[in-house]
């Protein structure tokens, strides 16, 4: 599953685009220093029903904003993202 996908779900079952989420992350002091990765899937998991996967993408664009590697852009692989920047504010709005 490629980040995009990752957070497309995300936003799906908790209806919320993943700025909202970093809104929320940052109510909760989820980008504060010292915060771990293991607060993001526990706060996914026991509200949202989200694994590991789902929490770790985030976490991801939490501490490291919505630049990825190019390693999987237009690699055509499971992985495969189309840009090296993640769309942030929900699907309905990505352009094409």
């Amino acid at each position: 599953m490629s980040f995009q996908a990752y957070l497309d779900t995300i936003e799906d079952r908790t209806g919320l685009t993943p700025r909202e989420l970093l809104a929320v992350a940052r109510e909760r002091g989820l980008d504060a220093p010292g915060t771990k990765a293991g607060q993001v899937v526990t706060w996914f998991a026991d509200e949202y029903g989200l694994g590991r996967g789902h929490a770790m993408a985030f976490w991801h664009v939490l501490t490291k904003g919505p630049q990825i590697s190019g390693k999987h852009v237009g690699s055509g692989g499971t992985h495969a993202d189309a840009s090296s920047t993640l769309w942030l504010d929900g699907r309905a709005t990505r352009p094409s």
